[in-house]
């Protein structure tokens, strides 16, 4: 403790990677199985290192140590508004910046619920959207061609024709600059959110049939394929393929449809080990041919469900942001101003994108 009494501001440079994510479990509440369990280390470990994590900030409790992520975390390097050169675009989460031939996107760590961006930012956020769509964007290339030209990182800085500060490093993509096509390509394996609604009134999907008696979260037959209209504010709407084929065209309806369902058929034979629910893809136009753009199966535009605990019936839980969405439900209503999420509930959506992130590839975030 400093003279204050008060946490070293410096402290937590002197903890490991390993202890850093220790630090975020303990402020989300997790106890020592469930940090052992999230980390895939033993309960002896666990134990370990949340006693050196207490020692290393030089405080005397688990308390104490949540109290201290709490208040450095709104010190740390969170990227809420831009300041680049020549934007070309700025969606709810990700910046676009036009480089001539080429555009230049990056992920903030905004968040938005229930069509609301927060005024909190969630540590390490758009990291992980960057990191795990460009690890996506490797592994899916030889199935569908995409955008991704490369990872920005003070390595490559110089691909970028102006100066970028070390905020942007691991945040930021560079990809080809692709005519979007105005439509989201959703293909589901599983019955849920707002097709699980679409279902029970209809018993369809975006006016597929699907058979009757299916619960929710249930695997269907085989995936499908749903699209729904793309929005700058508000919900995109669900539609079906013959709405999406009025506009788009019907080669390029016919293309997206066929490209959606073979990526999401890729990715669920790569990862055995997560139950992917669905996905969300948007595609573009590039040198004459249908690519896939924006993001690659990331916590923000996928339902990734733990095969552990998995039973059809009701809602699962997920890698995502969940923790918003139920600290929202119960604390703010609909037209209130957007409110600032507590220290507790972003360390614990910082904890999912965190564990999906290693999850998925088998490694840590990058420091």
């Amino acid at each position: 403790m400093g003279a204050t009494g008060q946490p070293q501001d410096n402290a937590s440079s002197r903890l490991t990677p390993r202890q850093q994510q220790v630090l975020r479990l303990v402020a989300a509440g997790r106890t020592n199985p469930e940090i052992a369990k999230a980390l895939g280390i033993s309960l002896a470990g666990a134990k370990w290192h949340v006693s050196e994590v207490i020692s290393r900030l030089g405080v005397t409790s688990r308390e104490e140590a949540a109290q201290y992520t709490s208040r450095t975390e709104t010190m740390s390097e969170i990227l809420l508004e831009t300041d680049l050169p020549n934007r070309f675009a700025r969606g709810k989460v990700r910046d676009t910046f036009d480089l001539g031939e080429n555009l230049l996107i990056v992920a903030t760590d905004r968040i938005s619920a229930f069509d609301v961006i927060l005024p909190t930012g969630i540590p390490r956020k758009g990291e992980v959207l960057t990191r795990l769509s460009a690890w996506w964007f490797d592994r899916i290339k030889e199935v569908v061609p995409n955008h991704f030209i490369a990872l920005i990182t003070e390595e490559n800085a110089s691909l970028v024709p102006f100066k970028l500060d070390s905020r942007y490093f691991g945040r930021t993509m560079l990809v080809r600059k692709a005519q979007r096509l105005d439509a989201e390509c959703i293909a589901r394996g599983y019955i849920s959110g707002s097709g699980w609604k679409d279902y029970q009134r209809t018993g369809a999907i975006c006016g597929v049939p699907l058979p009757a008696g299916l619960q929710e979260s249930e695997r269907l037959p085989e995936p499908i394929f749903t699209p729904s209209t793309k929005v700058a504010v508000g919900h995109d709407q669900n539609i079906s393929y013959e709405e999406l084929a009025s506009i788009l065209g019907d080669d390029a309806a016919n293309i997206v449809k066929t490209r959606t369902l073979a990526i999401y058929a890729h990715a669920v034979a790569l990862e055995p080990g997560i139950i992917i629910a669905d996905t969300k893809l948007e595609f573009g136009i590039w040198n004459d041919e249908v690519i896939l753009i924006d993001e690659a199966l990331t916590p923000d535009s996928s339902r990734f469900w733990p095969v552990d605990g998995y039973r059809a019936g009701g809602a699962q839980p997920s890698f995502d942001k969940q923790p918003v969405r139920d600290w929202m439900a119960a604390n703010w209503k609909d037209g209130d101003p957007p409110p600032v999420i507590p220290p507790a509930v972003v360390a614990a959506t910082t904890e999912r994108y965190m564990a999906v992130y290693k999850t998925l590839t088998g490694e840590e975030l990058p420091s």
